[in-house]
C-alpha cells in the first residue's frame, strides 16, 4: 500500500523553519524536528527525504516570506533615503521584538555556509547579493534625484550598508540593546548623506 501524507506539508515546513532558524542546521536533530512538527521520523523521511531537504525547503520559505516580501515593500517606497531608513528601523525593531533572539535565518546560515550543500549555498548567496543590489539601486536613484551625493561610491557603499545589516542582525542576537543598534542604523544613513 502506498504511503499517504496525513499532515499539511506547508505547516511542517513552517515549524521546521523555526527550529532551524533558532538552532542552526548542525545543532538541529531529527528528534528536534519530529518534536516540533508532530510527525514521526519515517513520515519525515518519506515526505522530505531527510533533514537536508527539510532545511532547504525551510530556508526557501523564509527567503520567500521574509526577505522577498521586505524588499518588495521597500522597493515600493518612492524615496530612496526613506526606503533605506525604513529598512534599518525594521531590522532594529525585529531584533528587539524577537524574544528568542534568532536574528536572520539567511545571515545565520551564511555564517556556516561551508557546512551546507550547493543548493543551500546558492540560495543564500543569491539572497545576500540581491539585498546588496537593493542598496545599489537606492543609491543610484538617490543620486539621480540629487538626494545622495554623486561622490558616494555605489558598489562599495551598497556593500557597507549590507555589512551594517549583518552587524545589526548579529549584534541583536547578543547583548546589545536598542540604543546600540540604533547607533549602527544611524551610521548607515550617514554613508548616504
Amino acid at each position: 500500500m502506498p504511503w499517504e501524507k496525513s499532515f499539511d506539508e506547508s505547516e511542517v515546513i513552517d515549524k521546521a523553519m523555526h527550529v532551524f532558524w533558532q538552532k542552526g542546521y548542525m545543532a538541529t536533530s531529527i528528534s528536534d524536528l519530529t518534536a516540533a512538527t508532530g510527525i514521526q521520523r519515517g513520515s519525515l523521511y518519506n515526505a522530505f527525504s531527510g533533514k537536508q531537504e527539510l532545511f532547504l525547503r525551510s530556508l526557501q520559505k523564509y527567503d520567500r516570506e521574509q526577505r522577498c516580501v521586505l524588499l518588495k515593500r521597500l522597493e515600493a517606497i518612492d524615496d530612496p533615503l526613506k526606503a533605506i531608513s525604513v529598512l534599518f528601523d525594521a531590522i532594529v525593531q525585529q531584533s528587539m521584538e524577537d524574544p528568542q533572539k534568532k536574528g536572520c535565518f539567511l545571515i545565520n546560515t551564511s555564517l556556516t555556509l561551508s557546512e551546507h550543500d550547493d543548493e543551500a549555498q546558492a540560495l543564500v548567496s543569491t539572497a545576500l547579493k540581491e539585498f546588496t543590489q537593493f542598496f545599489a539601486r537606492q543609491i543610484k536613484l538617490g543620486q539621480q534625484r540629487e538626494q545622495i551625493p554623486v561622490t558616494v561610491p555605489v558598489r562599495a557603499t551598497a556593500r557597507a550598508l549590507f555589512a551594517l545589516v549583518v552587524g545589526i542582525r548579529v549584534m541583536g542576537r547578543g547583548g546589545f540593546d536598542k540604543p546600540a543598534l540604533h547607533q549602527v542604523a544611524k551610521q548607515a544613513l550617514r554613508l548616504v548623506s
